[in-house]
């Protein structure tokens, strides 16, 4: 069975880099976008299992391009969103939700507590 494939984009490029290390090491495939615009490119033309968002970023925000994927159609339109913020308001979290983000972490976190997130959305591919 190939590897799941997961598109990651976050403008910190320490804690792309990071996301992407301790992905790779649960065994994911991992393709990087550093701004919305790179990360809604990603998802045109790639095929995801799971896409990573941080909220805010150059571009596009990560409300943005999971409204934008949603409503777009394409082959990524239903695959679980992680949405990344250090936007922790009540506000922030029912906008996420009202645009199809499947899951709200708050930075700073873990990222093994980030793995084990992807690993339940993966695996049971649940919106």
């Amino acid at each position: 069975m190939p590897n799941k494939k997961i598109l990651i984009a976050e403008d910190e490029m320490v804690l792309r880099f990071l996301l992407t290390e301790t992905l790779e090491d649960e065994g994911y495939d991992i393709d990087e976008a550093e701004d919305g615009k790179l990360a809604m490119d990603s998802l045109r033309y790639g095929d995801y299992d799971l896409i990573i968002l941080d909220y805010m970023m150059p571009e596009a925000t990560g409300i943005e391009v999971c409204r934008w994927l949603r409503s777009e159609g394409g082959v990524n339109a239903n695959k679980p969103v992680i949405l990344l913020t250090a936007k922790a308001e009540e506000k922030d979290r029912n906008l996420a939700m009202q645009v199809g983000v499947s899951k709200f972490i708050s930075k700073p976190f873990s990222p093994m507590e980030l793995a084990d997130v992807v690993r339940d959305l993966v695996e049971g591919g649940v919106l």
